[in-house]
């Protein structure tokens, strides 16, 4: 009977371990792993990021509106990359590489990436908000 336990015991610990795996991966949840992994609270990196982005945009109802597509988009992780589309950093620059034209340091500061995603969304929706009038209406921008 113990050695029947003891089975039943190593199946259901592998089973709630798989579990967990999938719940962190964003598979089970149906959320891509960069937001599986910043859907809590955010990491010092994230905090540091959206002060940053404070900082350079000023005007607050602009900050909200960048940082509410920027939480949709990565949750503030400026590594995160799409997996079906090859989407990078904070504001999902398609393809990341555009954003080199804000600096070569691209694809680790995110200093750069909001840089580029206020360049971006100032001259093709005319400011943060603008952009983030055009997500709400198309779950994209």
């Amino acid at each position: 009977m113990t050695f029947a336990r003891n089975i039943l015991a190593r199946r259901k610990s592998a089973v709630a371990g798989a579990a967990l795996l999938l719940g962190a991966s964003g598979v089970a949840l149906g959320v891509s792993p960069a937001m599986a992994a910043t859907s809590a609270a955010p990491t010092s990196a994230a905090a540091s990021a959206q002060d940053t982005a404070k900082q350079m945009i000023g005007d607050d109802a602009q900050f909200q509106c960048f940082s509410n597509i920027v939480s949709h988009e990565s949750g503030w992780n400026p590594s995160a990359t799409n997996a079906s589309s090859g989407a990078y950093g904070l504001v999902q620059a398609l393809p990341g590489s555009k954003m080199a034209s804000a600096g070569s340091d691209w694809q680790t500061n995110p200093s750069t990436q909001i840089k580029w995603g206020m360049d971006y969304m100032n001259s093709r929706y005319g400011s943060p908000c603008g952009a983030w009038s055009f997500w709400q209406a198309h779950n994209w921008y």
